[in-house]
Parts: structure tokens; sequence; C-alpha cells
């Protein structure tokens, strides 16, 4: 390092003391940490107050069920030590108003009130880092799906709510001014989509942030105000946020994002909408959330969010490698393409089994200490979900410590992003295979397969496959099915899933290409929104369908339909699905016609989201020379939420024999 770069590094590690305890030692590294085996590719233009973050709010109730944090020499050690020595310069710490019963046991989720946020945010100053308080404005969790008032606040107006928001956030602050912890920057709300604390329009909604920026701003005047929110892949959703933020003049400097690449989309929308923040307001802007998993695996008899399978889009192997290959890239892409990008913050990267015996003995700690996502006890605040699913963990397999609290390589990412490592190159994993074969034909297995590096590009690399011929022909005429079979590949197990299914004469059925043609869109009203969408959480198969969206009554109104010629004479039959909600009263059908003239029709409905119904026309006679023409016509009142929906996997065949 220059002398330049390396004083520069020091004032900015004399900067987060200063902000710190008096007295109190940064041990977050200004150099680079030799000798990690990672690969990591240097992040130009990295300024040294980039926030580097981690979610640790469940560190305090962990450690209460017992478990033990180590260094990477094996010596156990504070966790956030830990996490300072290897780069993370911020804590991010959730509050809850009053995560406990009326019998004082906890909700769980580490039953964070204010009282463990400051002895988090002490614990965190004692080593040189600094603090971002989430206020969640509720007494448990709050997300996109639900803004939950405080109990203490049922009941009131939103006049008295705003004050009593004010009253909370401010007494919460001067708690950690007492403490002398150092607040980096304080956010109102956690995934405000459009709620918070129980109200659900904007005008409502700016009260309440506006009472919580105006308490930051009195005790501490320095610290960044944030507003965080959720799906940048909905197109339009931001920028209507901003823009109402903006109409209430709502004081705040952050607009801040989650970006869990498994459903928030690309990172290049990411950067896109986030910069059209920055372009139109002028905020600084920042991932609020991400993390990824480092394998497939869960470790504490409680299932994981993300694991094998699921409807998720997996960009990065879940290796450790993987998981320190995507946070690589979000802080890139904050920090270089990004117009004012001030920071990343990984969420929860602390939080692991408590024990490894029994879901039993792991239930008692959970239930004891809240270390778990959600105790029976919150089913009083919560009863649809946590009062339903209450149990352990549900990301241990994205933390950045193993089941047993040692720490993954993959932690040494937030140092060695500012310098890079030059590791050897070599596979860290083998890329999935998918096969789509027509029943009663030759399955045929690719000779190679494309091996993840762990510099995240792909080789491709000859693969054997534990599979006999006898067990390819009972797959080739054993129906509609699917199948997976494992090989060998440069060392690494390879997989290939195998879908056996119907000859389809459709193009494009299930909008693949990312196109709309060769389908046919008719629209007879007047929807907001009428795209194909690239998004597999909303996808039946694939990663594509089709969307629709429409704020106002009685707009939603097309078909849909694709012509296709030179069937030979005989019987076929038609499917197409749906899915969606908001939809009010509805006239929805798929249709056959041939040669004009309609000879089938399946009426259908939506319902709620991912809740598929598919229009299925059993049977239908073509002549020969016949034009054939298959579709689905949709019309929605709507349910004064906008009606929505999204159609995928559409099919003709002819029957199986």
């Amino acid at each position: 390092m220059n002398a330049k770069l390396l004083i520069a590094g020091l004032l900015a590690a004399l900067t987060l003391f200063s902000a710190g305890c008096a007295g109190q030692k940064s041990v977050i590294p200004t150099e680079k940490i030799e000798g990690s085996t990672l690969y990591v590719k240097k992040v130009e233009n990295l300024p040294y107050d980039f926030i580097m973050g981690m979610d640790a709010s469940s560190v305090i109730a962990e450690e209460q069920s017992g478990v033990k944090y180590y260094d990477f020499d094996g010596n156990e050690q504070d966790v956030f030590k830990t996490l300072a020595e290897n780069g993370v310069n911020t804590i991010r710490v959730r509050v809850w108003n009053d995560p406990y019963d009326e019998e004082g046991r906890g909700f769980g989720g580490g039953n964070n009130d204010i009282d463990k946020a400051v002895e988090i945010g002490k614990r965190a100053a004692a080593v040189g880092m600094q603090l971002l308080v989430d206020f969640h404005l509720s007494d448990f969790w709050a997300d996109p799906g639900k803004q939950f008032c405080p109990r203490a606040w049922e009941g009131m107006e939103i006049e008295e709510k705003s004050e009593a928001a004010y009253q909370y956030v401010k007494s919460c602050l001067e708690k950690l001014r007492k403490a002398k912890v150092p607040v980096r920057m304080v956010q109102i709300g956690n995934e405000t989509n459009g709620a918070l604390a129980g109200e659900k329009t904007w005008f409502n909604i700016q009260y309440l942030m506006q009472a919580g920026s105006k308490a930051v701003r009195e005790i501490f005047p320095d610290a960044l105000v944030a507003l965080h929110f959720a799906n940048p892949e909905k197109a339009g959703s931001y920028a209507e946020y901003a823009k109402k933020l903006d109409y209430y003049q709502v004081d705040y400097d952050v607009f801040a994002s989650s970006y869990y690449p498994y459903w928030h989309g690309t990172l290049d929308n990411l950067v896109s909408v986030l910069n059209a923040v920055t372009d139109t307001y002028g905020k600084k802007v920042m991932v609020m959330e991400t993390s990824y998993a480092y394998t497939a695996e869960d470790s504490d008899f409680s299932g994981n969010t993300i694991g094998e399978g699921g409807a998720y889009t997996k960009d990065y192997p879940f290796t450790v490698q993987g998981q320190a290959n995507l946070v690589r890239d979000v802080i890139d892409a904050v920090a270089n393409r990004m117009k004012s990008g001030i920071g990343v913050c990984y969420w929860e990267g602390t939080w692991i089994a408590v024990g490894h015996d029994s879901y039993e003995a792991n239930s008692a700690l959970w239930q004891q200490y809240g270390s778990g996502w959600a105790t029976s006890y919150a089913s009083k605040y919560d009863p649809n979900d946590a009062g339903r699913y209450y149990g352990g963990c549900a990301v241990d397999n994205q933390a950045m410590f193993d089941p047993f609290g040692w720490p993954l390589e993959s932690l040494r990412v937030f140092n060695l992003a500012r310098y890079g490592n030059e590791a050897e190159k070599k596979a860290d994993a083998i890329e999935d295979v998918t096969l789509f074969v027509n029943l009663n034909d030759a399955i045929e297995l690719p000779e190679s397969v494309n091996a993840v590096m762990n510099d995240d590009s792909k080789q491709p690399v000859p693969v054997t496959w534990n599979v006999t011929d006898a067990d390819l022909q009972r797959m080739s005429t054993g129906g509609v099915n699917t199948y997976e079979i494992t090989g060998e590949a440069d060392g690494l197990t390879a997989k290939c899933f195998i879908n056996m299914v119907e000859y389809n004469f459709l193009e494009n059925p299930g909008f693949e290409t990312g196109e709309l043609a060769p389908w046919v869109l008719t629209e007879r009203g007047s929807a907001d929104e009428l795209y194909v969408e690239n998004k597999v959480t909303d996808s039946l198969t694939g990663d594509w369908h089709m969307h629709f969206w429409s704020a106002g009554a009685n707009t939603v109104d097309f078909s849909l339909e694709q012509n296709v010629e030179r069937l030979a004479a005989g019987h076929y039959k038609f499917e197409i699905s749906i899915m969606g909600g908001d939809a009010g009263d509805t006239e929805i059908f798929a249709y056959v016609l041939v040669d004009g003239v309609e000879v089938g029709r399946a009426e259908m409905e939506i319902t709620v989201y991912n809740e598929w119904h598919t229009g299925r026309i059993a049977s239908f006679e073509v002549p020969e020379g016949a034009v054939v023409t298959v579709g689905i016509s949709v019309k929605c009142s709507g349910s004064g939420a906008g009606a929505w929906g999204k159609i995928d996997d559409a099919k003709l065949c002819t029957p199986v024999k």
C-alpha cells in the first residue's frame, strides 16, 4: 500500500474511533489480510468510509443459548472482535418496541428490544465499530408482508401515534447516547413497502417517518437517517416510493434496499432503480440487507428458507467461495455503479445453530432465550405466521460462521474486497444441468458440464454420470415425471434434472425466450402493466412468465393467443396456467379455436399468490390443414388493491398413447 492510501486508511479508522467511546481501540484492519484461500477480485475506487455492515442482532440470544464463537486460529473470542478483524466496520441491530408477552416471555428472533441494542452497541464500539439502528416500529418482525402496530399504540389516531413514535425513538436513542454508543445511521421502519406500524396509507406513513427522523436529528445530529424498502425487481415500485417521500417532504438521507438475489432480480436492475432515486431526488443509496447460502444443508433441525430445489434464482454456487463472490459483487455494484452508493450490510451472518443433538433440545433453547426466529409466545401478536410456524433459525446456512461457531473464509471478503486476492484458479462447483425430453424419446446426457470456477467464471469439463442404460429406458417410458441423477466432474458432484414431458407444439410456451412472440396480446382494457417478466419465484416453471397488473378498476381485460398451423389431423389437448390476486369479479378462461370456430373452453380463476390454476381442454379434433388458435382470456374488475397475475406453461399436445 502506498503512503497516501495508508494515511487515508488510518484517518478513516480514527474517524470511526472518535465517534465511539474514548479509550476504545479499533481492530478494523487497514492492511490486507494475508494467507486467504479465497479468490477475490479487487473492488476499485472503494472509499475507506464505505459501510461494510453486518446485522448481528441475534448474537446475545445465541450466546445465552450456549453458542460460542471463535477466531481463525481456533481461539474462543468475542464475535464482534472477529467481525472487526475481518473488515466489518458497522453493526446493524433491529429494535422491537416490546417483543415479550404479558408474562415476560420473549417472542424470539433475538428478543431484540432497546436494551439488547445498547449491549450490542457497546460491544461493537469496544472494537471500533459503529452502530446502525433498525427501528421496526413493531413488537416483532416487520417486512413487506406484515407491518403490525405495537400493542401500546393500538387504537391511537395518527397524531397520537406519531407523537408516540417520536417519544419512543427519542428515548431509545437517548439510552444509546448515554451508553456512549457511536450511532452511524438510524433506520425508521423495516422494508416499509407501503405500510408502517399498522398504517397503510402514505399520508399516515409519512407522519411516522417524520417523527422518527425528528428524534434522530435531535439526539444524533450527525447520524444518517435511512428509509428501507424491498422488492426492487417490481417495476416502478421504488420510483413510486421515492415520489411519495418527496411529495410529503420526508426528512431522510438514505434510500436503502434489500437485495436477496434469490428473489430480487438482477444487480443491473438494482443499480438502475437506485440510480434513478439518486438522479431524481439526490439521495444516498445502499444495500441494507443481503445474504447468500454457503451450503444447502440445514444444521439446527429447523428448515431453511433456501435449500435444494425451490423456486428461486441461484446465480452463485452454494459454497463458501460462492457466498464471498456474491458479497464482493454487491459491494462492487454499490461502490462503482451506483452514483451515491455508501455501503452494504450482510444480514445475520452470526445466526447459527444453537445445538446439534436434536430438535427437541434446540427447541427448548429457542423458547427460553429467543434464539430461533420465533417462539410459541409470539402467537398472540402474530398468530398466522409465528403462531403457526415458530421454530429455529431459517438462515443458518447463510451465516458466515459454521454450525460450531468457526468463521468461514468468506468472512474475509469485507477486507479482501479492498485489495483483491489472487488464489489458484480452480473449480468451485459444478453447474446443474436441466433437460427437457419428449416422452418416448431417447435421453441423451451431455458429455461435459460447466465447472463454476472460484473467480466465478465457467469452463466445460468432462462428466461421468452414475446411471445405466436400463435406468434411462425406464425414465423414457415412465410417463411425465422429473428425475435427478448425479455424476462426477473434475472431482466434484454434478447433478442433472431430467424432465420427461409431452411434446409441445407451441413455440415459446413458457415465455422463456424473454419475448412475447409468437404470442399475440390483444388488450381490450387499459392495464398499467402487461409484459413478459423474468422472476423465477413468480413462475410456475423456468424463469419467465407473462405478468399483468393494474391499479384501476375494470382495467384488466386482455387475451393472449398463438396460432399453430400444419398440425397433423387428429386429437389434441391444451392447457395453460394462471395465478394472481386482488381480482374482484373475474371472467377468465382458456380456449381453443379451429379455423376461427371455438371448439373448447375451460373456466379459470385466480385466488392468492402462488396458487396456480390450470385451464384444461382435454380433447379436441383437428382436421388436416386447419389453423388452431389457443389462448387465454382475462378480465378482472379488481378488488381495490390492484388486480394482478402471472400466466405460464401453455401446452398443446397429443394424448399420450
